[in-house]
């Protein structure tokens, strides 16, 4: 027997207020600004605690160690167990990590342990709530606006999360706590605000699953797309932001006019804040008949990894600024455009688990800052900006390639989601609840 979703009627439009996937994207949000408040903090730590910049950096990564794990195996099991169950527990642990991260400002092991534990809600958030709100939204005239509400769920939070902790942090009081304590509450609040939104996908019972490793295989990832266009871009989506936000603020720790924290915060939020906007206008950019997106994506990286290296050398706040501004914009439109074209290559089943791979592809890149940290001593940041030019343009060489090479069926990601949100509605008319 199946267990019907609550009902959905992906034709109705109700006031964007009221609408279902607001809850989803709240708790989205909140989750992300969780992951992303410890950024401008690292130049804290390095005063406060007195930590190395690698110690920092490594820091900083450390919750992708949660990600990646909670992204693989968290998108195919919502796929096999409705997306609420796999959704719910990630507030849990975002306010767990927040309370280690408070309360143990002066060992490095308990940072790590916290910020793995922000990491796993965030990869559940990413996976589970970026495929939830594309269902939420199927049957709505703009095709791409499922992704594009997610990835500004999600840039909203790291924005506003970053911006917020940089200011307690730098006027407020205790500052190793206050931010952290401000995000309880918000997690707490969007936790509750969640079980509000109703499951889109239908569950099936023990006598009808699969095996369960079979249900964790995600064939759509042999797509020859995904390995041509999205695989090329996605190590540039958290590659740009961490080169802008967590790299830059410490080389211009000198000329911060003494407020290094606030300053890493306002890098962090003109990094964001551009993004957000490109993607804002990402529907006009983006189209399923080539990998227009994409391409663009990845020519502004190229100019925002050669201004990187051009700041990274002159140390002046002009070009800091213009670097962050660029390579925010590379992050936002990358985001989206991959998002776009893994939700036109997923089959029915397995868009959260393509969600989860794109993500993991594209927390590769937040490994940068730190491998750049230990390079240091060897080469200077000029040079390794100038590497990230260089290997920056030979993705742009290979996505340009496949323009519009094994492009997915028009009959692509949207419709099928469209026509599984409308059946599991008309399930629920039909079938009773186990």
């Amino acid at each position: 027997m199946t267990r019907a979703p609550q009902a959905y009627h992906a034709g109705t439009r109700p006031k964007w207020w009221t609408a279902p996937w607001l809850a989803v994207g709240g708790s989205m949000f909140a989750i992300a600004w969780g992951g992303n408040e410890f950024t401008p903090l690292l130049v804290m730590y390095r005063d406060v605690s007195h930590f190395s910049a690698v110690t920092v950096d490594m820091l900083l990564g450390a919750y992708v160690l949660g990600i990646v794990p909670a992204l693989l195996v968290g998108g195919p099991l919502s796929d096999r167990y409705g997306r609420r169950p796999l959704m719910l527990p990630a507030a849990p642990l975002s306010l767990a990590g927040s309370l280690v991260l408070a309360l143990c400002a002066q060992s490095p092991l308990a940072l790590s342990i916290g910020r793995v534990l922000c990491g796993l809600a965030l990869g559940l958030v990413m996976a589970v709530g970026t495929t939830w709100i594309k269902e939420l939204s199927a049957g709505e005239p703009d095709a791409g606006a499922g992704a594009r509400r997610a990835s500004l769920s999600l840039t909203l939070g790291f924005l506003v999360g970053a911006g917020v902790a940089g200011v307690l942090a730098q006027w407020g009081p205790w500052p190793t706590k206050t931010a952290y304590m401000v995000h309880l509450a918000l997690t707490v609040f969007t936790a509750l605000w969640l079980l509000r939104a109703p499951e889109t996908r239908a569950i099936q019972s023990a006598q009808t699953r699969g095996a369960l490793l079979a249900d964790l295989r995600v064939p759509s990832i042999a797509h020859r797309r995904f390995r041509r266009v999205v695989m090329p871009l996605a190590p540039w989506v958290f590659g740009c932001a961490g080169s802008a936000y967590a790299v830059l603020p410490g080389l211009m720790r000198a000329h911060s006019g003494g407020m290094p924290i606030a300053f890493s915060a306002l890098l962090a939020v003109l990094t964001l804040g551009c993004g957000l906007g490109i993607q804002v206008v990402g529907r006009a950019i983006d189209t399923r008949r080539s990998a227009r997106a994409s391409v663009i994506a990845l020519v502004i990286i190229v100019i925002g990894m050669g201004l990187g290296a051009v700041a990274a050398e002159e140390l002046t706040l002009p070009l800091a600024f213009a670097a962050a501004a660029v390579l925010g914009m590379g992050y936002g439109l990358a985001l989206v455009a991959g998002l776009n074209e893994v939700q036109r290559i997923a089959g029915p089943n397995d868009l959260a688990g393509l969600t989860a791979f794109y993500y993991s592809f594209a927390y590769l890149g937040f490994s940068i800052p730190a491998v750049l940290a230990v390079l240091a001593p060897r080469w200077s940041y000029p040079q390794m900006f100038g590497a990230g030019f260089v290997v920056a343009l030979g993705c742009l060489a290979v996505v340009a390639s496949g323009w519009r090479a094994h492009l997915p069926n028009r009959v692509g990601g949207e419709v099928r989601i469209a026509a599984q949100s409308a059946q599991s509605a008309a399930s629920c008319a039909s079938s009773p609840v186990a």
